[in-house]
């Protein structure tokens, strides 16, 4: 299977990715915990049906050692024991960012007040930031059908 379109050989694509990475490495360098990080950007790409993103984050995260009992319930959060407070919040707000245009009033007062809890003004800029940057991620596999499967991870880094 091939994408629809080479977004790592089209010039445009190309350009646009250089200044998306270049976002995504302010926030991979902020404070905002990297486990969390990882399991933001595996929820968004799980609800968005995005294979690419998922294969990636999921190896990446295991590859920093992530445990797969974790990795496994990423999915089933809300059920699951084995994530921290701050994980859920920024879990659930995660999922609300995600979900905007399924919800009448975009993200609730109460989880963003969960999460106001567990992270700090420059954590929440980073997470919100992230919901946004991996959504955008999402779209463009997506789009183009990106093959998923085969990513190693650093293969970008």
């Amino acid at each position: 299977m091939d994408a629809r379109l080479n977004l790592f050989a089209n010039p445009v694509a190309g350009k646009f990715l250089r200044y998306v990475n270049s976002a995504g490495k302010a926030v991979g360098d902020s404070a905002l915990p990297a486990a969390t990080q990882e399991l933001v950007k595996i929820r968004a790409s799980q609800i968005n049906g995005c294979g690419f993103c998922t294969d990636m984050h999921t190896k990446d995260a295991a590859h920093a050692g992530e445990t797969s009992v974790r990795l496994n319930l990423v999915a089933a959060w809300r059920e699951a024991t084995v994530f921290t407070d701050a994980e859920r919040a920024a879990l659930e707000l995660t999922e609300q960012g995600t979900r905007i245009a399924d919800a009448a009033g975009g993200v609730t007062d109460e989880a963003w007040a969960d999460a106001a809890k567990h992270y700090d003004e420059d954590q929440l800029a980073a997470l919100v930031s992230l919901i946004a940057l991996i959504n955008a991620y999402n779209r463009l596999n997506v789009i183009v059908q990106q093959p998923a499967g085969d990513y190693q991870p650093g293969q970008f880094g």
